[in-house]
Formats: structure tokens, C-alpha cells, sequence
């Protein structure tokens, strides 16, 4: 997305403090830095985006209400779904010399109807038994912080994160266990360190911890302030504690079995 948020990415990788990182990969400076990210240790899925173009004069972006109206209606146009799927997803095998370890999606929108099944019938076609695991959005019951972060969350959920699991673990894809990181962008480190805390206390096995952070902020960004804030927090000396005291290990795919056919 920018400079800040590769570098945190890159930097919280060396400390161990992250297990994944998501990559749009129509954006500018996905492959410049690539080759930096393939030697992290991290692993690296597509985050995959239809709603902000990021340059990409070719594809399909839309405001995120007029995607989400869209695909409900099922007015979206399906060849253009799924070649942007095909594009994306050979735009990061071309930068990283591989395939993906992981499918999401920009502001969730894997899950959403049309696009998900479109999705689906295209990592078939092209990854067989060879199969990313998939990001799943239920929330971690009683992680979600305040009333107006699990509304958030609760949304996010409604909007197609049930549908789609039941969709991918038909086909035998490995899905992470319940959802957690997400709140209103806004606090700065103290807001964070609280909310931190309380989802990793209510993490479980194969739980997924969202987090958005950039080494500092970049023009443009409008989260770049609390992007910088989530910095300093993961990177910050208490982490390991927190880990500890909470009996949690960062693990990557070895630790998520598919679910049978």
C-alpha cells in the first residue's frame, strides 16, 4: 500500500512478531519489494482488492457501500470478477515466484456474494490439492472490545463469513478459527495496547489477529497516525510478555487442517 507499511511489515517479521502478511499485488510497490519479503520468513497471501485501485487503471474498484450493494443484488459483472481474480493472483506469483499461501480480502470482500464463488472456482482451477488456506471472519466471541467494535465485527460477520465458510471447507480448504483486530482505527498507542491485550487473552487455537501497522505515516493515508500507533505497540518490549502471559504462540499453516470434503 506504501513505503511505512512495508517497512513495519518487514520489521516485525525480523523481531517475530507476525506469522503472515497479505499483499495487494496490483499496487506499485508490491514488487519492488517482493524479493525483500520472500527472504522474511513471513508467509504471504493475496489481499485481494476491489475497492481501492491503488494506480491500476485495468481493474474494477468501486466504494466499498456500492461493492457490498452490488454483489447482494448480484449486478456484479462475473467475467470481470474473475478476471481481476486471475490478474491478482498472477501478479503475485510473478513478484514472489510462487503461489499464494493465504486468500483474504481488502475490507473483507472475499466473502461477499458473486466474488467468493468466483474465487473459489478459480483457486480450483489452478491450485488443485495444492490449496491456500482462507481467511475467515467470524468473530472470537467476547475479543471484540467495546459495543461499537463488536457491532463492527458482528457486521463484517453478517456479511458473508458463514456463507463462505461452509462454501470452502466443502471443498476442503483450511480456515483460521475465530477472528480478531478489529476496532475504529483511533485511540493511538494507549487505545491499542488495551485492545491488544484483551483480544490476545481471548485468542484460541488457530485464532487470527488482524493488524494494519506502517513504520510511519505516508501522504494519503488517512489511518497513517494509528497505522504508526499499532507499530510501536507490536514492536514494543511487552509483546513476548503478553505472548507468555497468555500461554500464545504466533504459528503459521502447519497448525490449520482442511476440513474434510
Amino acid at each position: 500500500m506504501n513505503p511505512g507499511v512495508d517497512e513495519a511489515v518487514l520489521q516485525l517479521a525480523a523481531l517475530g512478531r507476525l506469522s503472515a502478511t497479505s499483499c495487494m499485488s496490483g499496487a506499485p510497490r508490491f514488487r519492488a519489494d517482493a524479493a525483500a519479503l520472500a527472504g522474511s520468513g513471513l508467509q504471504t497471501g493475496l489481499h485481494l482488492n476491489f475497492t481501492e485501485a491503488l494506480g491500476d487503471a485495468r481493474g474494477l474498484y468501486l466504494p466499498l457501500s456500492r461493492f457490498i450493494a452490488l454483489a447482494y443484488l448480484r449486478r456484479l459483472d462475473r467475467a470481470r470478477l474473475r478476471a481481476q481474480v486471475c490478474r491478482q493472483l498472477d501478479d503475485f506469483e510473478d513478484a514472489m515466484g510462487r503461489a499464494p499461501d493465504f486468500v483474504d480480502g481488502h475490507q473483507h470482500v472475499h466473502q461477499l456474494p458473486q466474488l467468493r464463488g468466483e474465487l473459489l472456482a478459480e483457486l480450483e482451477r489452478r491450485y488443485g490439492e495444492r490449496r491456500p488456506w482462507l481467511r475467515y471472519t467470524g468473530m472470537r466471541r467476547g475479543g471484540a472490545g467495546s459495543a461499537a467494535f463488536v457491532v463492527k465485527a458482528g457486521i463484517i460477520e453478517l456479511l458473508g463469513a458463514h456463507r463462505f465458510a461452509r462454501m470452502a471447507r466443502r471443498l476442503g480448504y483450511a480456515m483460521n478459527g475465530g477472528f480478531l483486530g478489529v476496532y475504529g482505527f483511533q485511540g493511538g498507542e494507549p487505545a491499542y495496547c488495551t485492545l491488544l491485550r484483551g483480544w490476545l487473552e481471548h485468542a484460541r487455537d488457530t485464532d487470527l489477529l488482524m493488524c494494519h501497522p506502517a513504520s510511519r505515516a505516508c501522504e494519503g493515508d488517512g489511518l497513517g497516525a494509528q497505522r504508526s500507533a499499532e507499530f510501536r505497540v507490536l514492536a514494543g518490549d511487552e509483546m513476548p510478555a503478553w505472548l507468555v502471559a497468555c500461554g500464545l504462540e504466533l504459528h503459521s499453516r502447519a497448525s490449520l487442517e482442511p476440513q474434510p470434503r
